[in-house]
């Protein structure tokens, strides 16, 4: 089976109230773990790539593991960049043979934010790509996105309704409370479903994207600070919010911090259990298994995409 696009996926994930986790990777461990979860699942999946993993293990390399775990599992793959700064990033991607790439003018003024994204979308509708763009700007940090909180803004649904008629993307991040990376909630942790069903009223079987979606699960954190790390008061969104925004229109949910909480706590509880070891198979094996695990609970239990291959 040949990478896919998100089209087709996105429309059954509408109408069946689900999501399909887009799990960002970096090296081989990840995506091994991430498929494999997918593939016992019966569920598909998007990887996606940063601008960070793309300059950390090379796009080649990356696309070549994407390829080979479909190759190895059979399960339909979108492969898609994550949060590109700039058309040349993405047109790099689109050559490449990824499927879908985002491109982020979130951080430009409205008229500049479309100006930007009808420049990529026409190129990569014009290679069969499909294009997600962002209106509105998350808080938080991840890889080279960072806002702080008085910048954030939320999405503004007539502003949304325009937006997607102007560019023709495919799918739209909206920003409704989430927020990049493990940060903390003053209070109750919430989000803004009232503007959600608003967005997804207007935009009408349009599918949208949720980032900053992480729940930063309790036992990795308490795990990394165990074994030396300093996550005090860690929190991400509650599974309940994002199953709910599920059934709304969010199609497509981005998961990163957990990855990385997975992977980092088991490495650390590894080493503080076996401080002499020195071959990495011993420690990213394990790793793999934990994010393996992780994902298929997100999977089953949060984005309600199991068994719907």
């Amino acid at each position: 089976m040949p990478l896919i696009t998100s089209k087709e996926i996105f429309k059954k994930a509408y109408r069946g109230g689900y999501a399909i986790g887009a799990f960002n990777v970096n090296n081989m461990e990840i995506i091994q773990g991430i498929v494999e979860a997918a593939k016992e699942e019966k569920s598909p999946v998007i990887l996606q790539v940063s601008g960070g993993a793309l300059k950390y293990a090379n796009p080649i390399y990356l696309k070549k593991l994407v390829e080979a775990a479909i190759e190895d599992t059979d399960l339909p793959i979108v492969l898609h960049l994550d949060h590109g700064a700039n058309f040349d990033i993405c047109k790099k991607c689109v050559d490449l043979g990824f499927t879908s790439v985002m491109i982020d003018g979130s951080k430009y003024p409205f008229e500049e934010n479309i100006r930007v994204t009808k420049e990529v979308v026409e190129y990569a509708h014009s290679k069969g790509v499909v294009v997600e763009a962002e209106l509105g700007k998350l808080a938080g940090v991840e890889d080279a996105v960072k806002v702080n909180k008085k910048e954030a803004t939320y999405t503004d649904p007539d502003e949304a309704v325009e937006f997607v008629e102007r560019t023709g993307i495919d799918s739209l991040a909206v920003a409704i409370g989430t927020s990049h990376g493990a940060y903390k909630f003053k209070g109750t942790p919430s989000l803004d479903f009232e503007r959600l069903e608003i967005i997804t009223k207007k935009l009408d079987g349009f599918p949208l994207v949720l980032h900053g979606a992480s729940t930063v699960m309790p036992e990795f954190v308490a795990k990394c600070n165990e074994f030396g790390g300093k996550l005090p008061g860690a929190q991400g969104v509650p599974e309940d919010m994002l199953r709910r925004a599920a059934t709304l229109g969010v199609c497509k949910i981005n998961v990163d911090t957990d990855l990385r909480l997975a992977m980092t706590a088991t490495i650390r509880e590894y080493f503080a259990k076996h401080p002499e070891d020195f071959d990495p198979r011993k420690y990213l094996g394990p790793a793999r298994d934990a994010i393996k695990e992780m994902v298929k609970h997100k999977i089953k239990d949060v984005l309600g995409s199991s068994n719907t291959l």
